[in-house]
């Protein structure tokens, strides 16, 4: 009587299976970071592109009128923050010459209120971010290191 051939085995051993797992680990522990810091960058570009917008805005509006202000307000009204706005913008004409346009982080939309960036009526740029963020200077921080837009 003459043995079986040998049958071949179809599949995967637990230790490739565990190895495969370890791998994809890895790769998420280092994929994911560098992926929510990018995604959180460029919501920072957003928002300092919404400052630097309604600034030109201002600056228009005071070519205008030879004022920034609006019985009171800023001569420009602020836009309202939309559902995918990451920043939300405040303005404030202290006098007639002068005001102070502000974008501050919406938590409920995926941005830390800690990010706040300004800009006035001469251009003076300031940022301040959670804790680990320099703050540039006199310009709007893009990362945490302090790099600039």
């Amino acid at each position: 009587m003459a043995c079986p051939p040998p049958r071949r085995t179809l599949g995967f051993t637990l230790i490739e299976v565990m190895i495969t797992v370890a791998i994809v680990g890895i790769l998420a522990a280092i994929a994911l970071p560098s992926y929510f810091s990018y995604i959180e960058r460029s919501k920072l570009i957003d928002g300092t592109a919404k400052l630097a917008d309604f600034r030109a805005q201002m600056e228009k509006y005071f070519l205008d009128y030879r004022t920034y202000q609006n019985a009171g307000a800023c001569g420009v009204p602020v836009p309202t923050a939309g559902t995918s706005d990451a920043f939300e913008l405040s303005c404030t004409a202290s006098t007639a010459t002068t005001y102070t346009v502000t974008a501050t982080g919406r938590p409920a939309y995926g941005m830390s209120a800690s990010f706040v960036y300004t800009v006035n009526q001469a251009n003076e740029k300031t940022s301040a971010g959670p804790t680990g963020w320099t703050a540039g200077s006199n310009c709007w921080a893009i990362r945490k290191d302090g790099s600039c837009q």
